[in-house]
This record gives structure tokens, sequence and C-alpha cells, in this order.
């Protein structure tokens, strides 16, 4: 395992305190620490590796109860049970370019929680985080089947607005950006974040100014209560879509009256795999089929968390990097895939970094996380997802 890469070395040799081998935190799971050797520097690297043959372990989301919201991942955790986790998706983060637009704190990519659907992508122009690899886009995440075990897969949505005058494509859900001349839909799970973000921007240019030509509607019991010019806010009831339009998506809703029978229908569909997802996550792909994809980026090294599996799905490896201040060098995108490689990973898929890197475990008999890498930033920074790991025992 401690080959050497492509730009970057894994030292068998732990720090003090380390265990090399491996500590149990649960049956199925566990934890270790390890240094890298890389272009900037040496990296030091916190593994979890969970068994999902074992049937007293699961995966799932981590999510504060809303898309448009955030919290720590140690908080995420310990209110959910579980007994480790990393952060999760890139996630708007800021709106400095929309002067009087709140940023959502949403995630960027697909999301599903318990086998159910919390939101689609957002369009690629739009997302926050480094530059795509060639090949890969918003719509990429990394899940669990119900199968029990792990894939990469692409997943869109497909969903339509039925009106009195016929039926109109469904472009979005619970997304911080919709897509230009598109409807989107936001249901309770959104959260009670301004929908304002929505319309900002463009499919290309997340900097593009925000669109002066929308329109919202509240469908309460499948049927128009109320109109309005501008995006919204507040908590959703959970009986109630609102719509939101922007250009020839909002000169489509303009034809609905209140009073009017209206139809949403939504769901996420996967382009590779036939079985159902319990819980998926976006981000980007950087190894497939034990072979790091082409084009990644090399030259610039940061802090960066992982996810990976091998042993046909059934063994994961979640990787959060240290951002103490002897470590914080960290890695490059193309180190990060090289590393997973050497970790014996058939696929891996990159998540957020930087002050968001954080992995979580519990210690023995705790009831509690403790944060186990050090966040860059000096203190957790609160994100809209990340990856829980679940026992029984």
């Amino acid at each position: 395992m401690f080959g050497v890469l492509a730009g970057a070395t894994l030292v068998g040799a732990a720090p003090a305190g380390a265990a090399p081998t491996g500590r149990r935190i649960a049956p199925g799971v566990t934890y270790r620490q390890f240094d890298i050797d890389a272009a900037a520097g040496t990296a030091h690297a916190h593994l979890l590796t969970i068994d999902l043959a074992n049937p007293h372990v699961r995966v799932d989301l981590l999510y504060p109860g809303a898309v448009a919201a955030r919290a720590t991942v140690s908080r995420l955790a310990d209110s959910a049970g579980a007994v480790a986790g990393v952060n999760g998706d890139f996630f708007n983060i800021t709106e400095t370019q929309h002067p009087g637009v709140e940023a959502t704190g949403a995630a960027v990519g697909p999301a599903v929680a318990g086998g159910d659907t919390l939101k689609a992508a957002v369009p690629e122009g739009q997302r926050f985080g480094p530059s795509l690899p060639p090949g890969t886009n918003t719509q990429d995440v990394f899940g669990v089947g119900t199968d029990r075990r792990a894939r990469l897969d692409r997943m869109s949505l497909l969903g339509t607005v039925g009106t009195p005058a016929g039926r109109l494509p469904l472009k979005g859900l619970n997304q911080y950006a919709l897509p230009v001349n598109s409807v989107g839909a936001f249901t309770a799970r959104w959260g009670s974040a301004s929908r304002m973000r929505s319309v900002c921007g463009t499919d290309t240019q997340r900097s593009a100014p925000c669109s002066t030509d929308t329109y919202e509607v509240k469908v309460q019991g499948g049927r128009v209560v109320s109109a309005a010019g501008d995006p919204g806010g507040g908590a959703i009831p959970g009986d109630t879509t609102v719509l939101v339009g922007r250009e020839e998506g909002a000169q489509q809703l303009r034809k609905l009256s209140v009073g009017d029978p209206v139809d949403v229908t939504h769901s996420l569909v996967a382009a590779s795999s036939g079985v159902p997802y319990t819980f998926a996550i976006g981000g980007f792909p950087i190894l497939r089929d034990g072979t790091p994809l082409s084009g990644l980026d090399d030259t610039t090294s940061a802090v960066r968390t992982a996810v990976g599996y091998k042993g046909g799905g059934q063994q994961l490896l979640l990787l959060a990097l240290d951002g103490g201040a002897d470590y914080r060098s960290g890695l490059t995108v193309a180190e990060e895939a090289d590393a997973m490689q050497s970790l014996g990973a058939a696929a891996a898929f990159n998540l957020d970094g930087g002050g968001s890197t954080e992995l979580v475990a519990r210690e023995d008999d705790d009831d509690a996380v403790r944060v186990r890498n050090h966040p860059s930033g000096g203190a957790e920074r609160p994100v809209p997802n990340g990856i829980g790991v679940f026992s029984t025992l």
C-alpha cells in the first residue's frame, strides 16, 4: 500500500499517538492516520475505512434538516447519531458578486438522504469549487445503493409542471441557481432561506447579474394560491410547492391564475445504476477503474477531502487531510487521486476542501464525536452536508 506515487508517497510511519494499522471505532469501522510526501511538502491524512458488508454498519447523508442551511460536521454527526463522518459537497458560500442577495449555503450537486431526493444540481457555470476535470459535471455523484454497494454515477432531474395550458419541463429542484429560461420547484426540504439567489447568474457565469424577468407561484393542495414578481423566502409548508421562473420560465408562469390546477412531478434519474440509492452526494470523480482521470489539476495544493471505494463497492475509504500549520500545504487533485489509488481504491470522488475539510469520529464508548483533523481555518466551518457512518451496535 505504501508504494511510490506520481508526486506523492504514503509514509507508513505514523506520528506519535497514531495507530498505523487502524483503530476500531465501531463494528466494521476503523480509523488511522499517516503522512503523505507530496510536491509541496508533507501532508497528514486521516482515514476511515468502512466495511459495508458488515450488517451493523451503514452510511447516509448528514445534513441539517434543510437544503439551504449549514452546521458543523460534529453537530451534524451527533444530531444524527453517527459514529463518524466527513464533510461533503461544495456549496453556495458567498454572494459578494450579487449585493443584497444572501448566500443560501445550499450544496452544488444532487443530494439523496435515506432514499429520499433532496435536491438536484445547479448549472455547471454556477458551481463553487476548483475547476472540474474534463468530462465531468455538476450532476456527478458518489452514492450507495439499496444493495449496500458504493458507486459513482450521474443523477439528472426529470420533472414536469402540469398546467391548464399543458405541461412545462421542470429544470430545478431546491437549487440555489436555476438554468436560464427555466422553471424550478422549491419544497419544504429547501428550508426558509430566500429563493432570490436562484435567478442570479447564468448557466456559464456565476457572477452575471440577477435576472430582471422573474415570477413566483405558490401551489398548495394542487392549486395556485398566490403569485409574485420576485422570489420570496420563509418556510414552505409540507403541502406546498413554490415554482420560480426566470425569463421564458417566468413568462409561462404568468399565464397561471389563482385557483388554477397545477401538479408538479420530479425525480432524480441515475445514468448508470438500476439500483435505487439510499444516499448520494455531489462533488467530482478523480479515479475510475483504479486509474486517475486525465486532466486532473497537478499544480494547486490544498487541504482536501475524498471518498472512495474498493472490494466491489463494499469497502469505503473516507479521507480528510489535516489543516494544521505543519501540513497545510496539502495535495493537488492529481496527488489526491494517486493517494486514493495507492490505498487500493477502484474509484474516488473529491469533496469540498480547504476550511471545510473535516473528519470526526467517536472514541470507544463516547456518546459524541471528536474532530480528528485540524481544520485549516482554526475552527469547524458550518457545511450543508456530509457523509455519516452509523452503527447499530
